[in-house]
């Protein structure tokens, strides 16, 4: 596994599993196969509904907490709830957080920043990300911060590269942590010709030629699967490099083609609908 080193000086590990669609019971077995097969990254949220089943996939994985990068997110409705992360450590059954995220630019997230800030200052949080804040939500947020963040996690894939995002995050040391990284199941990306190419020269599959050129990119990836397979091949893309002008040729994709176009309708929403945690 490799790391990056974020810009406070801790390190990350570049290949995660992430659970989103997850119910408890598959997030807790993913996890936990994910671990043992040699993953340090794992990423949920308040909004999945299986932090609990994550918190027991790492329990059982047997794999030292120390070894474990978690990072998770507090939903929009949490933003002004002051135990919040607490609630959030208890799901997870720690007593620290490696990566907390702000989930939405929806509701207080001015309140919500602030939780996170006073986290990181009490050590309950080992690094601060912001979630989905594009545009006039970052140049606020970055604006109004004490704290710069560590992370940003948006959608990001061949298709659609943030480049105008990349032009705000990269001077200040905020890495891309990419959701869709094999574009939402979309089938025409992942058999687009360059990638079937490379895959047979490499003697690769087409999804792990992708989440390489992430890996290039300087981007972190948190592919999502349920088949232990899977998850092991997805990590495994460490030992072949794609050339610079293979590079450049996958850059020639990028559409500015979303999977996932927020409206300020759906951001409201997101400041009032509220997480059932029974159904952990």
């Amino acid at each position: 596994m490799e790391y990056t080193e974020l810009n406070n000086g801790i390190k990350m590990p570049t290949v995660g599993i992430g659970v989103f669609t997850f119910t408890p019971e598959e997030a807790e077995k993913s996890v936990e196969a994910a671990l043992k097969s040699g993953y340090h990254l794992v990423d949920t949220a308040n909004a999945y509904v299986n932090e609990r089943g994550t918190g027991r996939g790492i329990k059982n994985s047997g794999v030292k907490r120390e070894d474990v990068f978690v990072s998770t997110k507090l939903w929009p409705t949490e933003y002004e709830n002051e135990n919040a992360i607490n609630e959030t450590l208890e799901r997870l059954g720690l007593d620290y957080i490696d990566l907390l995220f702000l989930h939405q630019p929806a509701g207080n997230w001015r309140a919500g920043y602030r939780q996170l800030e006073k986290a990181y200052k009490d050590g309950k949080i080992k690094a601060i990300g912001i979630s989905n804040f594009e545009g006039k939500y970052l140049d606020e947020l970055l604006a109004e911060c004490e704290i710069t963040p560590q992370v940003m996690q948006v959608e990001c894939h061949p298709y659609f590269t943030q480049v105008e995002t990349r032009k705000i995050t990269e001077p200040k040391g905020i890495k891309i942590m990419a959701w869709y990284p094999l574009g939402h199941g979309d089938k025409s990306l992942v058999q687009e010709p360059i990638f079937a190419k490379l895959a047979e020269k490499y003697g690769k599959t087409p999804a792990q030629i992708i989440l390489k050129w992430h890996n290039q990119m300087g981007f972190i990836v948190i592919p999502g699967s349920r088949n232990p397979e899977h998850i092991k091949e997805n990590a495994d893309i460490f030992d072949f490099e794609l050339t610079d002008e293979e590079m450049a040729e996958i850059a020639k994709l990028d559409k500015g083609v979303r999977y996932y176009n927020g409206t300020d309708e759906q951001l409201a929403s997101y400041a009032t609908w509220q997480p059932d945690y029974e159904k952990e």
